[in-house]
């Protein structure tokens, strides 16, 4: 995505109240001054426009696909999403099918775990964030177990964040791990440089840029 499209985005979360300022003790443990959530995209509205972000991202990377995974939970109506705004795009094509996973196998019916669309040629995986890549790696297994080939993971912001303690930092982030363990693209709609820039640009988030700042220094991933 443009430089525009990316800062569009993160002002978009900010206005939703996905993307907060102030101090948050996230899943890691650590304190930080921003926090994103994007389960708070929860109107019709807002995931629609959620969609065609996913959407157009995906379209700009130039990643080559066939059909689109939601890993449950969260990434179930993110794909759904995506795959109604990619119906919409003027360079689409034809239709992309769309697939998701139960967290439960279901004993009635057509039984299974799986839901939607046949799992078949190069699928794109759909998630908000990657913290540990657990739903990275259970999504690829059940891909893989499909005869699917995993194409790209596409979330919604790049945390740029080294994992572990203070004292011993990763040396890469999560979605640089996935990327080298699975040789796969993450695309991701916006980054923490995304919101940077928004803070440099826009004085009503002014106060936030120095701590914002600090934590990027600590526990950025090196460059």
């Amino acid at each position: 995505m443009s430089s525009q499209n990316r800062l569009d985005f993160v002002r978009f979360a900010s206005q939703e109240g996905v993307l907060r300022f102030g101090e948050f003790k996230v899943k890691s443990g650590r304190l930080s001054p921003y926090f994103f959530n994007a389960g708070l995209f929860n109107t019709g509205r807002s995931v629609g426009e959620l969609g065609r972000f996913y959407a157009q991202a995906l379209r700009d990377s130039g990643v080559g696909f066939d059909m689109l995974f939601g890993p449950a939970y969260k990434g179930i109506p993110l794909a759904a999403a995506t795959a109604i705004a990619l119906a919409g795009l003027p360079s689409q094509a034809a239709e992309v099918p769309f697939a998701f996973n139960r967290k439960e196998a279901k004993d009635h019916g057509e039984g299974g775990t799986l839901v939607g669309a046949p799992l078949q040629g190069r699928v794109v995986i759909i998630d908000d964030v990657i913290t540990a890549g657990t739903s990275v790696r259970e999504s690829v297994e059940i891909i893989r177990a499909a005869g699917a080939t995993p194409a790209a993971v596409l979330i919604a912001l790049d945390r740029m964040e080294r994992a572990g303690a203070d004292d011993a930092l990763s040396a890469h982030s999560a979605v640089q791990d996935v990327q080298q363990k699975y040789g796969m693209p993450v695309v991701s709609i916006a980054s923490l440089d995304d919101i940077m820039q928004l803070l440099d640009e826009d004085a009503t988030f002014a106060q936030h840029q120095e701590a914002v700042s600090a934590y990027r220094n600590k526990y950025g991933i090196l460059r």
